[in-house]
C-alpha cells in the first residue's frame, strides 16, 4: 500500500499571507495608482510630523529662537574661537576674548550710527520738510492740478489710519508688554547658551548623541558634524557678503553726498543676514533718502550703486562662495525665505537658509550612509569637539590588532 508523504506543516505566518493574497485586490488596481497611492501615504506622514514640530516650535518660541540665536552667534565666532584654541589660548581666555571682542565690535558700530544721525538728523529733517512741501506743490502745478483740499483731506484720512493702528497697539499693551519681557529673558537665554555652547560643546552633544538608540548613534553624529561645518561655512560666507554690501553701499552713498551714510551701511550690513529682502528693503531706505535730500538725479546715482553691489553679490559671491557653502539652489533660497517669513516673520527669514542648509546636509549624508565611508569623514573642528588639537598634540592611534600566534 502506497503512502503518502506527509504534507509539511504550515506555520501560521504562511496561512495568514496566502489569506492575505487571496484577498488582496491588488492585481486589479494599477500599478501607477499603487505607487501613488504609496508615496501619497508617506508624504502624508511626513507632512504631518512637520506640521506637529512646527507647532511645537511656535509654542515653544520664546525658548526656540534664543536657541538658534545662539547656535548662529556660535557659528559666528566659531573660526575665530578656533583660531585662539589652536593657538594654544585656554578655552576660558578664548571665550573671552571672542565675547569682549565682539560686543567691542557691536558697540563701535552703535556709536557710529548715534554720532552721525545726532550730526546730521537736523538738516535731514529740515530737507525732508523742503522735499515734502515741494512734492506737495508739484501736486498742485503738476498734471494732476491737485487743489490743497484734496491734498489736505488725504492727509487727515492718512493721519486716522496712522491713530487707528496706534490704537490698535495700544489696546495690545498686555501682549507688548509680554513680547517686551520675552525679549528680555530671550536675550539672557541665548547669552547662557552662547556661554555654554562654547564652554562644553563636546559634553552637551554627547549627551544629546546618547538620546538617540546606539545603531542610531554614530549616523546622527556623523550627519551633525556635517551639518554643523555647512552652517559655520554660511555663517562665515554671509559675514563676509554682508561686510562687502556694506562697504559698497555705504562707500557709493558717501561719495554722491547722501547723509546718514554710516547707518545706511550698517543697515545693509544687519539687512544682508536676511537673504534677498535685507537687501531689498535696505536698498530701498538707501535710495529714499538720496531723493529726499539731494534731488532725482541722485537718487538715479544712488539706485544704480545699489543695483550694482546687488548684482555683484547676486551672480559673483552668491553662486562662488554661497553656492559653495550652503549648498542650497538660489530658487529653493528664496523659497524657503518666504516660506520662513510666513510662518516665523523676520526670525523665519531669518533662520530659513542655515536651517535648510543644516537639514539638507544631514539629509543627504543619512541617504549617502556617509558614515561607512572614510572618505567622507568631516574635517575641521567642531563644537562637539573634546579638545581641539594644537601644535604640540599628536594625533591618537589605536592600537592594530593582530592574529593570534603572529609576532609584534
Amino acid at each position: 500500500m502506497n503512502e503518502t508523504p506527509e504534507s509539511p506543516r504550515r506555520r501560521p505566518v504562511d496561512v495568514i499571507r496566502e489569506r492575505t493574497v487571496s484577498s488582496d485586490l491588488s492585481p486589479a488596481v494599477p500599478r501607477g495608482l499603487r505607487l501613488a497611492a504609496a508615496y501619497t501615504w508617506r508624504m502624508i506622514v511626513i507632512a504631518a510630523a512637520v506640521a506637529i514640530v512646527v507647532w511645537v516650535v511656535i509654542q515653544l518660541k520664546v525658548i526656540v529662537i534664543p536657541l538658534l540665536i545662539a547656535i548662529l552667534v556660535t557659528a559666528l565666532l566659531w573660526p575665530a574661537f578656533t583660531w585662539l584654541l589652536r593657538h594654544g589660548v585656554p578655552r576660558w581666555l578664548a571665550i573671552v576674548i571672542s565675547l569682549v571682542g565682539t560686543l567691542a565690535i557691536v558697540s563701535g558700530l552703535i556709536w557710529l550710527v548715534v554720532w552721525q544721525v545726532g550730526l546730521q538728523w537736523r538738516s535731514v529733517q529740515d530737507r525732508t520738510v523742503e522735499a515734502i512741501e515741494q512734492f506737495r506743490q508739484y501736486l498742485i502745478d503738476g498734471p494732476l492740478h491737485l487743489t490743497s483740499g484734496q491734498i489736505d483731506d488725504a492727509l487727515a484720512q492718512a493721519w486716522t489710519f496712522a491713530q487707528e493702528q496706534a490704537q490698535l497697539l495700544l489696546s495690545g499693551a498686555l501682549a507688548v508688554g509680554s513680547t517686551l519681557g520675552h525679549v528680555a529673558v530671550g536675550a539672557l537665554l541665548a547669552i547662557f547658551i552662547l556661554l555654554c555652547t562654547l564652554a562644553d560643546g563636546g559634553g552637551i552633544w554627547r549627551w544629546t548623541v546618547r538620546l538617540f538608540p546606539r545603531a542610531a548613534r554614530q549616523p546622527v553624529d556623523g550627519a551633525a558634524r556635517a551639518g554643523w561645518v555647512t552652517v559655520v561655512n554660511y555663517a562665515r560666507t554671509q559675514l563676509l557678503v554682508a561686510s562687502i554690501d556694506a562697504v559698497g553701499i555705504g562707500l557709493g552713498a558717501a561719495l554722491l553726498g547722501v547723509p546718514l551714510a554710516i547707518p545706511v551701511a550698517v543697515l545693509v550690513f544687519l539687512g544682508a543676514f536676511i537673504p534677498i529682502v535685507g537687501a531689498v528693503v535696505t536698498g530701498a531706505v538707501a535710495v529714499f533718502l538720496a531723493l529726499v535730500y539731494n534731488g532725482p538725479f541722485i537718487a538715479v546715482l544712488m539706485l544704480i550703486v545699489v543695483l550694482g553691489v546687488q548684482q555683484l553679490e547676486g551672480h559673483v559671491l552668491q553662486p562662488i562662495l554661497m553656492g559653495a557653502a550652503v549648498k542650497v539652489h538660489p530658487l529653493g533660497v528664496v523659497l524657503v525665505v518666504a516660506g520662513g517669513a510666513l510662518v516665523g516673520g523676520i526670525p523665519g527669514a531669518l533662520f530659513a537658509v542655515p536651517l535648510a542648509a543644516f537639514v539638507n546636509v544631514f539629509a543627504v549624508y543619512i541617504g549617502s550612509r556617509g558614515w561607512e565611508r572614510p572618505d567622507s569623514a568631516v574635517a575641521g573642528e567642531l563644537i562637539w569637539s573634546t579638545v581641539p588639537r594644537t601644535r604640540n598634540t599628536r594625533p591618537r592611534t589605536r592600537p592594530t590588532t593582530r592574529p593570534e600566534g603572529t609576532q609584534a
